[in-house]
This record gives C-alpha cells, structure tokens and sequence, in this order.
C-alpha cells in the first residue's frame, strides 16, 4: 500500500538523498499510521467492551496513543525539513531525533498504564467473553500491525529515519503484545482459567522493554553519538586519497539530523611544498566531500616537516615507546623545538575513551619513557581524545 501511494503522490520517489523526497516519505507513513491505528483502536475497544478483557481494552488504546505518536512524526517530519534560518543556520533536522524520542517515551507510558490495570485485574479478576468476533479483531491487528513494522522498518532503512524506526520497534512490540493477548483469550476459552490480567502484565513487560531500546536509540544522536564507522572510512579513505595528505586527526563529525552533517580534521601535508598549491588542494578536497557524502566540511592543515631526517626518525622512535603503554594509543602535531641545553618534543597522544589508565596516568609514562630513553629531551604532552 505504500508503495503504491509513493508512486502516487511522492514525485521523484527513488531520489532520497533530496530532503524534501524524504520528507514526503515520512509524512506520507506517518499518516498511514494515523489512519490504521484509529481503525485497529475503534476494533480492539469493540472486542474489549463486548468481551470484557481489560488486556484487550488496554491493547486498544495503546494503538490510540500509537495514532497520537504517529501524529508527533508527522509534525516531525514536517518541521525537520524547514530550511535553515537565522536562529537555526543547522536547520532543524534534529526535532525528527525528538519526535521519535516523544514516541518512545509515548511506548513506554502506555507499558505503565497497562501494567496497572493488568495487576488491579490479577487482584480482582473477572469473567471474559470469547467470542469469534474477538478472534477476528485480533488476528486482523496482528496483521495490520506486522505489515506496519516491516514498511516503518524498510522506510526507515530506506531514508536513515530513526522516527521510523522507533515507530516500526513499537509496531512490532505491538503485534508481540496482541499475539499475547489473542493467546491468552484461547487458553481461557478451552481451559477456562483467567489469563487476562497475567498477560496483560506479559504485555505491559514487552512494551516498556521495546520503548526503552527505542528511547536509547533516539536520544544517542541528541546527546552526540559516535558516528557511523563506515562513514568514518570514507571520508579518510577519500582525503587520503590525495597525493597531498599525508595522513589525517581530530577528524570530528557533528550530527544536526539525517542529511545535515558538519566535517571537520587535520590534514597533515608536506611543509616544503606550496602553501597556495596545499590549500588549493584543500579546497577539492571539501568540495569533494560535500559533493559526494552531502555535508560541510573544514580541513586544518598541520605542516609536517617530511624532508628533516631526524625529526621524522625520532616520531617513529616515540610512536614505538608509546605503543607499549596500549596499542590504541597514536600521536601526532610532533615538533621538535631545539635549544642550546635540551630539546623539546611537543606533540598529542591520543587516548581511546575508558581506557585503563587516566589521561594523567598515561601523560605521566610518557613524560617517564622518553626522559628516560633520551638525555636532555623534554616532552611536552597534551592528552587528545577520539570522536570517531
């Protein structure tokens, strides 16, 4: 079906690079979603009133809050793809991050509320109707529900969405909770025994299990996650390409919301080559990244002095002596400053995060390996930390 209203009202459907075809796709899912959750809530509260099952009446309006968080995608979406504005110069892609963040905190406040209800009829327990209508409602939701999880899941793939994927986990959590539910109804129809408030508790766990995963996953790019590994190896991969780098750092990605990234690193390059000849290079290199991979970029070169035998010899004497306080540890902006008395070795190591030692612990050995290895060099060490 979404297929089909894509072919129909989303013009230029296959490019979704463009934000306002991704956009569309969205609002366009959001809006199924609206309609087929009021539909599957005015079923299950059917089912419930003419059965009796406070899980099935639960169940319902859990599909009416679903309608509710399907409406905050929509504005979401809506809102994310307004173009950039004095007060906002990154745009706005990050309220999609929020929106799916309301949805989860929506998934789990419905786990609550059915939670409750589920232990007040364990306590007090009453009688439920099985009849065949109450069967054909929940199958149908379960369906319904299925097909709305694997075309949230696959849109959500399809455009980096992580609204979508939220809404397709609730979606799924929710098939999960009715399959419960319809289990249950069958188990009291051929033994008689009261499941109702026990799978409703069942329920009630699954749901607050799938809005806290779906909670974690949107708020990771609010509060500023590590960046996707692969997009990592590809902007290296692409500025080491050119015969002008001779190695990259500090490589920082920022994250404003799906297709709005800002780039920035290090790009060490020959210091006796022509600056205006490195900077022109700088510039392809930019360009190309925002041509290719859609986003902003800002590359500092670091002069590196390749044609000073010594200096080069000792990088490679200090990577080796610092390798052996963890192999995860590099170094780089390496000076040598000369004096008449002693030497001066000026460069960042690089410590992975939660690393055994403390950055003043590893600072300290570094300082106690090279004092120690050379006379009368001093180091000079700042403690650098990975964002990649």
């Amino acid at each position: 079906m979404i297929s089909l209203l894509a072919r129909i009202f989303i013009k230029d459907k296959e490019n979704i690079a463009d934000a306002k075809v991704r956009r569309e796709y969205g609002m366009l899912s959001s809006m199924v979603g609206i309609f087929l959750n009021i539909l599957l809530f005015i079923g299950k509260y059917f089912a419930g009133v003419i059965s009796g099952s406070i899980a099935i009446t639960a169940d319902a309006f859990n599909n009416l809050s679903d309608a509710g968080s399907s409406v905050i995608t929509l504005i979401g979406f809506h809102f994310s793809g307004k173009k950039p504005d004095a007060k906002h110069p990154f745009g706005h892609g990050r309220i999609e991050y929020l929106s799916g963040f309301i949805v989860s905190m929506a998934i789990i406040l419905v786990g609550f509320e059915l939670a409750k209800s589920s232990i007040a009829k364990i306590i007090s327990p009453s009688p439920v109707d099985t009849s065949t209508v109450t069967f054909i409602i929940l199958v149908f939701s379960i369906v319904v529900k299925l097909y709305m999880s694997f075309y949230n899941s696959k849109l959500g793939n399809k455009i980096d969405s992580p609204a979508m994927k939220a809404t397709a986990t609730d979606s799924l959590s929710d098939s999960v909770a009715t399959l419960a539910v319809l289990l249950s109804v069958i188990v009291m129809k051929l033994t008689n025994v009261e499941m109702d408030g026990w799978s409703g508790i069942l329920v009630a766990i699954f749901i607050l299990y799938s809005g806290y995963h779906a909670a974690k996953d949107t708020l990771s790019p609010l509060l500023g996650q590590v960046p996707d590994c692969n997009l990592v190896k590809q902007i290296e991969e692409m500025v080491l390409a050119h015969e002008e780098i001779i190695g990259i750092h500090d490589l920082v990605i920022h994250d404003y919301g799906p297709g709005r990234l800002m780039i920035s690193l290090h790009g060490e390059v020959p210091s006796n080559e022509d600056i205006f000849k490195l900077h022109d290079a700088i510039d392809c290199i930019e360009m190309e990244l925002n041509r290719k991979l859609g986003c902003e970029a800002v590359i500092h070169m670091d002069p590196i002095a390749i044609d000073d035998t010594m200096v080069f010899q000792m990088r490679r004497a200090v990577e080796e002596k610092v390798r052996v306080i963890g192999e995860d540890i590099t170094i780089h902006d390496f000076r040598m400053v000369r004096g008449s008395t002693h030497t001066n070795l000026i460069f960042d190591a690089v410590v992975p995060f939660e690393f055994v030692l403390s950055d003043e612990e590893v600072k300290k050995q570094i300082e106690d390996i090279i004092i120690s290895s050379w006379e009368n060099y001093i180091p000079v060490v700042k403690i650098d930390k990975s964002y990649v």
